[in-house]
């Protein structure tokens, strides 16, 4: 195979960050303090992408004031910000409709979506998450996403999905066929696959399983109470 892709010579690589204003679950979830910061995920977010060497531009799409006056004062020559129409930012707006959206905003190159909801997941591991993607790239593959590994006992309404009961009742869990939980951290793909499928992933994604604190996806109250109270106890940090 050809010697991996310099920064210089490849295709630009953008960090699509969507992030809209209402939160149902967790009151001005994107901005609110969290960790020491101000403005909380949307200020840890921008940081990490644009901190980031190997992530040429940074696109932002809000229907957000107040995110949007935020990132107008940063210094950043490589974010732009879009503001989203009120159409697609409501709650009942699809991951699908954004699809489209991105694919519009971007013109070419490779799409690095994340969120701002993974505030552990900073510059290192965004460079390593391109490093894995180009070689994956290289390798046959044509996408990538960032997942949790599930090994132990999983289940669904029909019983066990990752071993044999009939075979062994209770394997040992390090002998169980390890799952994915998709962890939304980082999808990367190419914009053509965006336009040529109607998706931010391709039909053969790597599934890169990253540490599962880096991965942490605040969704829940809980889950910001939670994140907070690790950064509290020195166990995590944005």
């Amino acid at each position: 195979g050809s010697a991996r892709m310099t920064v210089s010579s490849r295709e630009p690589i953008t960090a699509f960050l969507p992030c809209r204003r209402g939160s149902e679950r967790i009151l001005r979830k994107n901005i609110r303090p969290f960790a020491g910061f101000d403005y909380g995920l949307v200020e840890i977010k921008l940081n990490q992408l644009i901190d980031c060497p190997v992530i040429d531009q940074v696109v932002l799409s809000t229907d957000d004031d107040e995110i949007i006056a935020f990132a107008e004062n940063l210094p950043a020559r490589k974010l732009t910000i879009h503001h989203r129409d009120p159409d697609l930012a409501t709650s009942q707006t699809s991951t699908d409709q954004l699809v489209g959206h991105a694919a519009s905003l971007i013109e070419y190159g490779h799409i690095l979506w994340t969120h701002v909801t993974s505030p552990f997941f900073g510059v290192d591991q965004y460079a390593e998450a391109v490093h894995r993607y180009l070689r994956a790239l290289e390798k046959g593959y044509d996408s990538l996403m960032t997942t949790t590994e599930l090994k132990g006992f999983i289940w669904s309404d029909d019983g066990p999905v990752n071993y044999d009961r009939s075979f062994e009742k209770w394997p040992r869990t390090q002998t169980l066929k390890p799952m994915h939980e998709i962890n939304s951290a980082v999808f990367l793909a190419d914009v053509e696959i965006y336009r040529r499928m109607d998706d931010r992933i391709g039909s053969r994604p790597f599934l890169y399983a990253v540490d599962p604190i880096r991965a942490i996806d605040i969704d829940w109250p809980r889950d910001f109470n939670f994140a907070q109270a690790l950064v509290d106890a020195g166990v995590a940090t944005p």
